[in-house]
């Protein structure tokens, strides 16, 4: 088994394309029996915690900035590790994620180079 990042985000683009509170407390439910699924078949290797997503980007003449996507317009709103056998089965599980339902999308990277 391969260990995959999947990295959620949404677009701040617009107000307009925000979710409402209240849609977001209705996903509550959905993000966690999606989590559950995948921790039931022994697939996620760990929820990371709000600290995991800071980070620093260095550029080319050193200069450094927070966050690691801080000139776009979207925002990491998560992410987890989980198992897989290959990139088809991380993105099937990935397919199941509810920040799809609220207009974001789900980046899967293999987080762990497989063993040869």
């Amino acid at each position: 088994m391969n260990e995959f990042l999947l990295i959620f985000r949404r677009a701040f683009s617009s107000p307009e394309e925000q979710p409402s509170p209240e849609m977001m407390q209705q996903s509550i439910k959905q993000w966690q029996d999606w989590f559950g699924s995948i921790a039931a078949q022994d697939k996620l290797v760990r929820p990371l915690q709000r600290w995991d997503l800071e980070g620093r980007v260095v550029k080319k003449d050193k200069d450094v900035i927070n966050g690691p996507y801080a000139e776009i317009k979207e925002s990491i709103g998560g992410l987890i590790l989980i198992r897989a056998k290959d990139y088809d089965e991380a993105v099937e599980i990935a397919q199941g994620c509810p920040i799809l339902a609220l207009g974001g999308n789900v980046e899967v990277r293999m987080a762990v180079t497989p063993q040869v």
